[in-house]
């Protein structure tokens, strides 16, 4: 069973910015992209803007990005939000984790088949990172499954 509790407090607009993806699940719409990134902002609805971008197969590959919208559907959990890149079809984006100077977080939903380690800078330094495999695997995620991102030298 995995422990998909989140953290207890969200300051979505400390959390807005851009965020590089270190790791993730493989999943079909992502499949092949390195140097990945997400970037949030407010829309002028109140809603959030979503833009994920990323480079097919290499750093200098093609560029890739998908934009779409989040909400927060219960503002007493803001750390259970709603991503849509499809119409009105919404996937969970739950925070598991976060550091409390915003300068990481971990990513699951209410599936076991998405997970994402992001971070403010390119790369992540390997204790944090083993510390998180560590945490992830208290929780009873296969961190086996979790694929690296290649991203830019800093």
């Amino acid at each position: 069973m995995i422990d998909k509790t989140v953290v207890k407090d969200l300051d979505i607009e400390r959390y807005l910015g851009t965020w590089y993806e270190i790791a993730r699940y493989d999943h079909r719409f992502e499949r092949g992209l390195v140097g990945t990134t997400a970037n949030y902002s407010f829309r002028e609805d109140g809603m959030i803007r979503v833009v994920n971008k990323g480079f097919k197969g290499s750093l200098d590959g093609e560029r890739s990005e998908a934009v779409g919208k989040a909400k927060i559907p219960d503002p007493d959990v803001p750390s259970k939000l709603k991503v849509s890149f499809f119409w009105f079809f919404y996937g969970d984006y739950f925070v598991l984790e976060l550091d409390e100077d915003y300068q990481w977080a971990v990513i699951g939903s209410s599936s076991d088949n998405y997970l994402w380690i992001l971070s403010r800078v390119p790369q992540m330094e390997d204790s944090l990172y083993d510390d998180l495999l560590n945490r992830l695997t208290t929780r009873g995620y296969d961190v086996d499954k979790l694929i690296k991102v290649e991203q830019p030298a800093v």
